[in-house]
Formats: structure tokens, C-alpha cells, sequence
């Protein structure tokens, strides 16, 4: 499907080169599993023990990635700061600040995503084997939350269609649904039944394979911190933000619509779509207008910005519901 290019962000806008510097490092710390790593590893002397492998990146890690031009919007960029600490994650409090706060004993490696449903190539799949040979890009998006404040956010990752093609989903494949991962004794959100947990979401299979939709390991070129999903997190950058599922264990092909967290919590409120339309409101938040968090700072009740349809990518994506009721099907 044809894309049509998003507008221009000023150069001084794009992050500095120093921080995707040093490829020879991701190949290391994103390309080799631990066991690739072990049998790479010479053998000591007789009865030493074998090298233990380098161990897997932290957050906040360096990546190596390329810019890509393509996909960019314009505005000050939010700061890093603020996307790491004003963030929804109700599996670590349902503060904004209580992810960063709270979310120091998750780990994020080792790490394994099982694949399957209607597909020919399923399996359970090492991170680092996953995404092994997919190159890495920058893309800057607009983030748009239901409770109608946006950022704007430098991702580091690739396309989610290029990770799907691989396991051949069949043609009973319509929907693709994801589930994140289910750890009470490191994430005490969970404690809670604010939801049924997991976290549960999903997309139409023509969304997931859409050049837009993003599969995320890092932000503002470092490795994804815990509190926004690491190590491995969709983006959609058209919808919602809770649609895009952070710190994702399984991805399953279907040929009926799966059940998604918030939408069976409250389906008058949360859509299945959950597209990004200021003429649809979802209570107790009008979408008309947006509190924009970008630049040095940002006021609780200042920076308003109008609602775009579909978060300002509808020459992208509105191909897709051509025919739909957005306002019924939102």
C-alpha cells in the first residue's frame, strides 16, 4: 500500500548523531542470543570453565540505528524526561510517575516472545533471535493518549510487518492479538484488578502489516527503560496509545476479532479500533483538543493543541476504514 510522506521536522529537531554511533555494539548486544554467544566463545584451558557471554543491554544502552526521513512530524520533540516519566503502565500503579518508580526490579532479559495461531512458522522465539538481521531506524511519531494529553516521540525500532512475514500467516489470519507479559512479583500493579490481566490487545492484520505500525526496542536511541515496555513494544502511532502493547510475550494470528483489555473492560468507552477522532468522545475526556507535552516542560492546563483524525496520518491509514462507520466501529 502506497504511504504518502508526513511532514518535514526541522533538522534541529532530529537526534544528535552521537547517540546511533558505534554499530559494531548493537551487532553484539542485539543480534546474538545468549546461547550464539556461548558457542562463539573460545574454550579455556583444560578444566577452566568456558567464558560466561557479555551480558544482555541495559536500559538506556546506546543503539545503533538509522534516521529515517520518512517518517518524521513536525514540533519540539518531548523531552526524555518526561517520556520516561509520565507514563501509563497500570502493571506498575496507575500513577503516572509509578512505572518509572516502580518498575526497577522488572527484567527485561532474558527474554523470549511465543508465536502462534494461523500461521505455517510458529514457535517460542529468543528476543535476540527475533529481530536478528532486521535493521534498526529511527522514526518520530505523534503520541496521542485517550485521556487526550500527546508527545511527541523519537522511537527506535522497525516495521511489525517485517517481523510477521516471517512466520507465514495463512489466509485464515484477519486479526493479529498480543499479550504482555504477567509478572506479579515484578510488576505490583498487577495486585489490582484494575483490569484482567494480562494485558491483552490486538489489531486488524491489514493495521498490523501497515508501514506505519512500529515494533519498538529503544527510545531516543537507548535501549526502551522498563516503564515504557522494554524490552520490546508495539506503536501505533494512529490510535490510542493503549493499543500499543508494551513488554510483549505472545503474538498469535487469528481468523476471529480477540478479545482486548480495555475494550472488554468498558466497550462503550474503549473501541476495539480506537482510532484517533476528535468528533467521538470517550468519558470522561472530550478529543477535540490535546494537551501537548513537547519542548522544555509542560502546563497541566496550558499547550492546547486540535485533534487531528487518525493523530494526523489519515493520508496514511484512512484507506483502511474505507466503508466503516468511525463513529460506530471507533
Amino acid at each position: 500500500m502506497p504511504t504518502r510522506r508526513p511532514p518535514d521536522l526541522p533538522e534541529r529537531d532530529v537526534t544528535p548523531e552521537a547517540i546511533y554511533q558505534d554499530r559494531r555494539r548493537l551487532v553484539r548486544l542485539l543480534a546474538l542470543s545468549p546461547l550464539a554467544l556461548a558457542a562463539c566463545s573460545p574454550k579455556g584451558e583444560a578444566g577452566s570453565p568456558t567464558p560466561a557471554p557479555p551480558p544482555p543491554p541495559a536500559p538506556g544502552t546506546a543503539l545503533s540505528y538509522t534516521p529515517n526521513p520518512a517518517f518524521r512530524t513536525r514540533g519540539p520533540l518531548t523531552s526524555w524526561q518526561d517520556v520516561t516519566h509520565y507514563n501509563n503502565y497500570y502493571e506498575f500503579g496507575t500513577s503516572k510517575s509509578d512505572p518509572a518508580r516502580y518498575s526497577g526490579a522488572f527484567k527485561p532479559r532474558p527474554w523470549s516472545v511465543t508465536v502462534g495461531g494461523e500461521c505455517e512458522a510458529p514457535g517460542i522465539f529468543a528476543l535476540e533471535d527475533l529481530i536478528k538481521g532486521i535493521p534498526l531506524e529511527q522514526r518520530i511519531y505523534r503520541h496521542r493518549c485517550v485521556e487526550a494529553w500527546s508527545m511527541v516521540i523519537p522511537w527506535v525500532g522497525f516495521p511489525l510487518g517485517t517481523l510477521l512475514k516471517r512466520f507465514k500467516p495463512t489466509s485464515r489470519a484477519k486479526y493479529v492479538a498480543f499479550t504482555t507479559v504477567d509478572r506479579p512479583g515484578q510488576m505490583p500493579g498487577l495486585s489490582y484488578p484494575v483490569l484482567d490481566w494480562p494485558y491483552r490487545e490486538g489489531l486488524r492484520i491489514d493495521e498490523a502489516m501497515h508501514p506505519l505500525t512500529l515494533l519498538a526496542v529503544g527510545v531516543y536511541g537507548r535501549v526502551l527503560p522498563n516503564q515504557n515496555g522494554a524490552p520490546l513494544r508495539l506503536v501505533v502511532p494512529w490510535k490510542y496509545g493503549f493499543k500499543s502493547t508494551k513488554a510483549i510475550v505472545q503474538i498469535a494470528f487469528s481468523e476471529t476479532r480477540p478479545v482486548t483489555s480495555w475494550n472488554q473492560a468498558a466497550p462503550d468507552r474503549y473501541g476495539f479500533y480506537a482510532n484517533v477522532n476528535p468528533d467521538v468522545g470517550t468519558v470522561p475526556w472530550s478529543q477535540h483538543t490535546e494537551r501537548r507535552i513537547a519542548g522544555s516542560g509542560f502546563s497541566l492546563f496550558g499547550n492546547r493543541i486540535a485533534t487531528r483524525l487518525f493523530n494526523g496520518y489519515a493520508d496514511q491509514v484512512a484507506s483502511l476504514y474505507a466503508g466503516m462507520d468511525l463513529r460506530r466501529d471507533y
